[in-house]
């Protein structure tokens, strides 16, 4: 039997052991960055945005899972959203640019991940997202 969600991350390119992990392992990785956020990402913004990626890809994998993998991770994936809700705030532009949100057609609204910046972290991560955003 397939499983398309380990097809996508092999069509996308991932590594070996984010391939292997599957859907689980996606919402493994992005409760770890809801931890990293909530003590003060100490990382640089090519950094955070890689790890921003996890949650693209999670959503991505979502949409072509079965129902059944789909419901078995719902409630952890809610509960880590609304955490990483409360520790950043929405900004009006994608962290990655406009030019990349136009081209895979993020939005505030359904990929508010890359459309939001941490209330606390490192200086230095915080001063390069305000230059990305124009907010310097």
């Amino acid at each position: 039997m397939s499983d398309p969600v380990r097809e996508l991350l092999s069509e996308r390119g991932s590594a070996p052991s984010v391939i292997e992990g599957g859907l689980p392992g996606l919402l493994e990785s992005w409760e770890n960055l809801v931890q990293a956020v909530e003590a003060g990402y100490t990382l640089g913004l090519d950094d955070y945005l890689n790890d921003l990626d996890v949650r693209q890809l999670l959503a991505d994998a979502l949409a072509v899972a079965p129902s059944s993998e789909q419901q078995a991770i719902a409630k952890d994936l809610q509960r880590a959203d609304a955490q990483m809700r409360v520790l950043v705030e929405p900004v009006e532009v994608c962290l990655w640019g406009d030019e990349v949100a136009e081209e895979e057609g993020w939005t505030a609204q359904d990929n508010w991940w890359y459309f939001s910046r941490p209330l606390h972290g490192d200086a230095d991560l915080l001063a390069e997202i305000a230059e990305a955003i124009g907010d310097a």
